[in-house]
């Protein structure tokens, strides 16, 4: 798959789940129990709110940062490329996910949904 990103009406970059390549590097930026709840399997986690102080444990390269249903994310996707990292927000987020058929593991062993 291509990365086939486009801009929202401010300009943040996104890109729809069908066409994030399968080993983009996924950052989720929900809470701990949504991320417990499900996640895309090799996605880095760190909160929202955590990534001005965890900046430096980002992964280097091209970050595609899903929350819930994309706010968050892209809110966080702003933040990210004011700080000179490149980030792409997934449009849709884990509902999106999750609705594309992608993989999802939970912790516990559980049966993973989007919280």
């Amino acid at each position: 798959m291509s990365d086939s990103r486009a801009f929202d009406v401010d300009g943040v970059p996104t890109i729809a789940v069908p066409d994030l390549a399968p080993d983009a590097v996924v950052v989720d930026v929900r809470e701990d129990d949504e991320w417990a709840a499900g996640h895309a399997p090799d996605a880095v986690h760190v909160p929202m709110g955590q990534i001005p102080q965890r900046l430096q444990e980002l992964p280097e390269g091209r970050l595609y940062v899903v929350c819930r249903s994309g706010g968050r994310s892209r809110r966080t996707v702003e933040w990210l490329q004011g700080h000179g990292v490149d980030a792409v927000n997934v449009e849709g987020g884990m509902a999106a996910w999750s609705e594309a058929g992608r993989p999802m593991v939970a912790d516990a062993g559980q049966t993973p949904f989007v919280r």
